[in-house]
């Protein structure tokens, strides 16, 4: 260190104010561009120069030079530097995983929502086909049964099995007709 430094930091470890306004004065705003250089902002720069000088007076008394100080002002620059930019990129990462699962509980909480009316909708229609019709179609496509076994049961013929069907569908088609755009995107949730 020059012998002016040398001074001025003797000085400013004893808590001399002119002796820290000169070193704030001839480092400011060097250290401010080289501040930019890292951040790309000149305010957040200026504020990252001005944080380490406050650390500067707060801890002159156990601060230790070993090289100048102005080298000492600038690794601690770059250092804050660095550290805020790390810091930036967390909270990017934290804030776009809260957003992915912000997306994902909305769209899980939506599919639950049109799928509780779908069914209630569903139960409705059901409720409107004939008594024999919602019991072949109950035993069709809940009970998955073939319609043989169904015919069995029921003591009725193959082809009346495929009629009661037939007319269940057209009715079951008929009274969700608003809803069959959602059943498809429904659907697709539960393929993907």
């Amino acid at each position: 260190m020059e012998l002016a430094e040398i001074d001025r930091f003797k000085a400013l470890k004893e808590g001399d104010e002119t002796a820290f306004e000169m070193i704030f004065k001839s480092h400011y705003d060097p250290l401010c561009k080289y501040a930019y250089t890292f951040l790309l902002d000149r305010d957040e720069a200026e504020e990252m120069v001005q944080a380490t000088f406050i650390n500067v007076w707060e801890k002159k008394e156990s601060i230790t030079i070993e090289t100048s100080l102005k080298s000492y002002l600038y690794r601690a620059v770059r250092n804050s530097c660095l550290n805020s930019i790390k810091h930036a990129k967390i909270k990017k990462k934290h804030a776009e995983e809260s957003l992915a699962t912000l997306d994902n509980s909305y769209e899980s909480v939506s599919q639950a929502v049109i799928s509780v009316e779908l069914d209630q909708r569903i139960g409705d229609a059901l409720l409107k086909l004939p008594e024999q019709c919602r019991l072949v179609f109950k035993m069709s496509r809940f009970e998955e049964l073939k319609y043989a076994e169904i015919a069995a049961q029921l003591n009725i013929s193959v082809k009346t099995v495929e009629n009661q069907i037939g007319k269940a569908l057209k009715i079951m088609r008929e009274q969700l007709k608003e809803y069959l755009p959602i059943l498809i995107i429904v659907m697709n949730g539960f393929i993907s």
